[in-house]
C-alpha cells in the first residue's frame, strides 16, 4: 500500500469507529454526562460545601479536572475494548488481518476511534461542569496535551484488554477491578498531601495519579508531583504499551486459535 492508500484505510477505520459510538449516543455519550453531573452535585455542591477549600481552591474547582480526566480514561478504554472484541467475536477482524492494511494502521485506527469518544465525552463533561463552576485554564496547551496523551494511553490499554479477552465478561474485569480503583485512588477527590507519608509513597505507584495531577496543573496551576516527571511517565507508558499491542497483533495473539 502506498501512503495515500494507507491514509484512506486509516481514515475509513477511524470513521467507522466514530460512527459506531455516535450512532448509539444515548448509550455511549449521554450516560457519562449524567453520571458526572451527579458527581458535581453530590461531591461538589453537597459534600464540597462542608469540606471547604483544597490547596487554596474551592472543592468543586479542585475535583472538576479529575472528574473530566476520569470520564476520558474510562470512555477511551471501554470504547476500544468493546469495539475490537466485538470484531473478534464476529470474526470480522480476520478480514482486516488478511487485507493489505498494515497492522500499525489497524492498531492506530482503533486507538484514534477510542480517543475520539474519550475526548468527546471529556468535552461534554467540561460543558456540564460550567453549570456548577467557572473554569479557569492556567496552561491551555499543557491541558490539551495531557488529555490527548491520556486518551491515547488508555485506548491502547483497551486494545490490549480486547486482545487478551476470550469472552465478553473478560472485558469488564480490568475496568472493574483495576481501572476504577486506580482512578478513585488517583487523586481525583483529594490531594495526596493529606495522606500519611507511607500512603503518599504508595500513591506514587499509581500511574493515574500523574495524569490527574498534570491535568489539574493545567487548569489550576497546582500539582502534588513534578509536572515534567508526570509527562515523561505518560510518554513512556504510551511507547511501551503501543509496542506491546503492535507485537501482539502481529503475532495474532488473541485472534488466531
Amino acid at each position: 500500500m502506498n501512503i495515500m492508500q494507507t491514509l484512506v484505510a486509516l481514515w475509513t477505520l477511524v470513521l467507522k469507529e466514530i460512527k459506531r459510538f455516535t450512532r448509539i449516543w444515548p448509550q455511549t455519550l449521554l450516560p457519562p454526562s449524567i453520571t458526572m453531573a451527579m458527581y458535581f452535585i453530590i461531591f461538589g455542591n453537597l459534600i464540597g460545601s462542608r469540606i471547604g477549600d483544597m490547596d487554596g481552591f474551592s472543592y468543586m474547582d479542585f475535583i472538576v479536572p479529575g472528574l473530566i480526566m476520569m470520564s476520558v480514561i474510562t470512555n477511551s478504554y471501554s470504547n476500544v475494548a468493546s469495539s475490537f472484541f466485538s470484531n473478534k467475536f464476529q470474526r470480522s477482524i480476520e478480514e482486516m488481518m488478511v487485507s493489505p492494511m498494515p497492522n500499525g494502521v489497524i492498531l492506530s485506527g482503533f486507538i484514534l476511534g477510542g480517543m475520539a469518544r474519550g475526548l468527546g465525552v471529556g468535552l461534554i463533561v467540561t460543558l456540564v461542569s460550567l453549570f456548577f463552576t467557572r473554569l479557569t485554564v492556567e496552561h491551555p496547551l499543557l491541558t490539551i496535551l495531557v488529555v490527548v496523551l491520556t486518551s491515547a494511553l488508555f485506548s491502547i490499554g483497551g486494545f490490549i484488554n480486547a486482545l487478551l479477552a476470550n469472552k465478553f465478561d473478560d472485558i469488564s474485569i480490568v475496568p472493574t477491578f483495576i481501572l476504577t480503583p486506580l482512578t478513585y485512588l488517583g487523586g481525583v477527590f483529594y490531594s495526596i498531601s493529606m495522606l500519611p507519608d507511607f500512603w503518599q509513597g504508595v500513591s506514587m505507584l499509581n500511574p493515574i495519579l500523574y495524569m490527574v495531577n498534570v491535568f489539574r496543573y493545567g487548569f489550576l496551576g497546582v500539582s502534588d508531583i513534578p509536572v515534567g516527571w508526570a509527562l515523561a511517565a505518560i510518554f513512556a507508558f504510551i511507547i511501551v504499551l503501543f509496542m506491546v499491542a503492535l507485537t501482539m497483533l502481529e503475532r495474532g495473539k488473541g485472534i488466531r486459535s
